[in-house]
C-alpha cells in the first residue's frame, strides 16, 4: 500500500507584507531618543489617573478624547507608563490601516495595486509623523480603513446585516475617538453614488450612518461647551489650502489610469472621495470656526494611498506585456526610490526636534538644577505638564502658584491662586525655578497671573542659571540681597519670558 503525502504550500496573504513593513517603520526610532512632547504629555498624565478622576476631568476639558484616555489608562495599568506603551497603539493601528488599504486595492484593482497602496501608506509624510504619536489619530485612521473595507464588501454584495452593523459600530467608535471622523460618511456617500449602488444598499448605509451619528451626538453637543480648547487654532487663510490642493492633485493623477472593468466599483470611486471629501469638509467647517489641522483628517491619507497603489498597479499592467520579467520588480523599485528620497524627512520625524518641545528633557534639567528648599513656577501654567509626567524630577520643589491640583480640579494644568497670593508666596522664597518655553516658541504673556510672576522675578530676583533644551527652558532665580537693593543697584534684567 503506497501512501502519498501532499505538502500544500500556502503563500502568506498579500496584506501581511504591508503590515510587517508598517510595523518596521513604526518601531524604528519609536522612543525618539526618550522624548515626549506636550500633546503626548497630556495623554501620559491623564492615563495615569484613576477612572473616576478621568471621568471627573472629562466634565471640564478634553471630553473629545475621553475614550482614548480610558484606553490608554488600561494599557498603562497593564504594562506600565513608557514611551513604547504610549506610542505602540498608533503603530499597530497604522498597520491595520495598511492591511485594509491592501485588501481594498487588491479587490478593486489587482494584487499589485493593493500591495503598492499598502506599502505607500506608511511612507506618506503625514502618516509617518502620527505613526509614532501618543494620540488617537492613527486609531481613527485604522477605524476608517475598517469601515471603508466593510462598505466595499457590502457594495460588492458579500456582506449581510452583520456587515452593516459592524460598519455602524466602527464609525461610531471612530467618532468617539474624534467626532470629526464623521466626515468619512459624506465620503462614503459619494462612493455609493459613483458605484451606482442599489436602493437597498443606500438605505442600509443610511440606517447604519444615522445610528453612528445618533450615538456620537451627545459627545458632539457636550464638546461644544469646551470649544475654548481649540481657540488657539488660527483662522483659515488661503495658504492653508495649498497642502490639501497638492494632495488632491496627486490623488487626481492616481484616478487617471483607474478604469472600472467588470465591476462598477473602482479604486477611484473609493479613494478619491476618501481623500477629497474630509479635506474639503474640514476647510468648509473652518470657515465657521477655525478647526483646520491636518491630524483631524489623517484618515484621508488612506484614500491617497489607494490612488497611489492604483497608479502603480496600472503601471505594472502596462509594463508586463513588453517586459514580463521586469514588471514584478516595478513596485519594489518605486518603493525603494521613495524610501531613499524620503529618508532625510523620515529621520527628522524620528528625532526630538520634530516636535515643539520635550517634556522629559526639561524634567532632567530640573532634577539637576534644583536645591533643597527651592520653589517652582510655570509660565504658562500648561508647562506644569513636566511635573505631572515626571513627578520624581520635581520632588522637593514647592509649586507655590498652585492652589488646586490638576486631579482635584479635573483639569490638565490645575488651578492657580490669585495674582496677589502668588506675589506674596514668591516674595517669601530665596530661590525659584521657572519652567517656560524657549524665546522662539513662547507666546506673549497674557494671563494676569503670569504677568505677576514675570514682574516679581524681574524686580526682586536675579538669574543664576538658564538652561534651554528642545523647546523648553529652565531659569533659576535667586532673591536679590538686601544690601544690593538698599545701595540702589538696578534690578536684574528681563527674565526672558516673552
Amino acid at each position: 500500500m503506497t501512501s502519498h503525502i501532499f505538502v500544500v504550500r500556502r503563500r502568506p496573504p498579500v496584506w501581511s507584507v504591508p503590515v510587517l513593513w508598517t510595523l518596521a517603520l513604526g518601531l524604528w526610532g519609536l522612543s525618539r531618543q526618550h522624548s515626549v512632547w506636550r500633546d503626548e504629555a497630556a495623554t501620559w498624565q491623564v492615563a495615569r489617573r484613576s477612572v473616576a478622576d478621568i471621568w471627573h476631568m472629562l466634565g471640564q476639558v478634553d471630553v473629545v478624547h475621553g475614550l482614548y484616555y480610558l484606553l490608554m489608562h488600561g494599557l498603562f495599568a497593564c504594562f506600565g507608563a513608557s514611551t513604547t506603551v504610549l506610542r505602540l497603539p498608533s503603530v499597530l493601528a497604522t498597520a491595520v490601516a495598511a492591511a485594509c488599504v491592501t485588501v481594498i486595492g487588491r479587490r478593486l484593482a489587482g494584487v499589485w495595486a493593493g500591495l503598492a497602496g499598502g506599502l505607500a501608506l506608511g511612507l506618506l509624510p503625514a502618516v509617518q509623523f502620527y505613526l509614532q504619536e501618543g494620540r488617537p489619530y492613527a486609531l481613527v485612521a485604522a477605524g476608517a480603513g475598517i469601515s471603508t473595507l466593510l462598505l466595499v464588501t457590502a457594495v460588492e454584495g458579500r456582506g449581510r446585516a452583520a456587515c452593516w452593523t459592524a460598519y455602524g459600530a466602527t464609525v461610531l467608535v471612530c467618532a468617539l475617538l474624534n467626532w470629526l471622523s464623521l466626515l468619512i460618511l459624506p465620503a462614503h456617500l459619494v462612493t455609493l453614488v459613483c458605484a451606482k449602488a442599489g436602493r437597498g444598499t443606500c438605505l442600509r448605509w443610511a440606517a447604519a450612518a444615522s445610528a453612528a451619528v445618533a450615538g456620537a451626538l451627545p459627545l458632539i453637543l457636550f464638546s461644544r461647551s469646551q470649544s475654548d480648547q481649540v481657540s488657539w487654532i488660527p483662522p483659515l487663510t488661503w495658504h492653508m489650502t495649498i497642502g490639501p490642493a497638492v494632495l488632491l492633485a496627486i490623488g487626481g493623477l492616481g484616478v487617471l489610469p483607474d478604469r472600472p472593468r467588470a465591476v462598477r466599483l473602482s479604486v477611484a470611486a473609493v479613494g478619491m472621495p476618501l481623500l477629497a471629501v474630509p479635506q474639503i469638509g474640514l476647510l468648509c467647517l473652518s470657515l465657521v470656526q477655525p478647526l483646520f489641522l491636518d491630524r483631524y483628517v489623517l484618515f484621508s491619507m488612506l484614500g491617497l494611498a489607494l490612488l497611489i497603489g492604483a497608479a502603480l498597479g496600472a503601471a505594472v499592467r502596462a509594463v508586463r506585456p513588453r517586459f514580463p520579467g521586469a514588471a514584478p520588480w516595478l513596485v519594489p523599485a518605486v518603493v525603494t526610490v521613495a524610501v531613499v528620497a524620503l529618508l532625510p524627512q523620515s529621520l527628522a520625524k524620528r528625532s526630538p526636534a520634530s516636535r515643539v518641545d520635550d517634556v522629559l528633557a526639561v524634567s532632567a534639567d530640573v532634577r539637576r538644577l534644583k536645591e533643597a528648599g527651592d520653589a517652582v513656577l510655570f509660565v504658562p501654567a500648561a508647562r506644569r505638564d513636566a511635573a505631572l509626567v515626571s513627578p520624581e524630577a520635581f520632588a522637593g520643589l514647592r509649586d507655590i502658584a498652585l492652589e488646586k491640583s490638576p486631579v482635584a480640579s479635573g483639569t490638565l494644568k490645575g488651578e492657580e491662586a490669585g495674582p496677589a497670593r502668588i506675589r506674596t508666596a514668591m516674595l517669601a522664597q530665596r530661590r525659584i525655578l521657572l519652567v517656560t518655553d524657549v524665546a522662539g516658541a513662547a507666546r506673549p504673556v497674557s494671563a494676569e497671573r503670569d504677568r505677576v510672576k514675570t514682574a516679581v522675578l524681574r524686580e526682586y530676583f536675579t538669574v543664576v542659571a538658564d538652561e534651554q533644551v528642545r523647546g523648553r527652558r529652565v531659569i533659576v532665580y535667586e532673591r536679590l540681597g538686601t544690601a544690593r537693593r538698599s545701595a540702589g543697584e538696578a534690578p536684574a534684567g528681563d527674565p526672558g519670558v516673552r
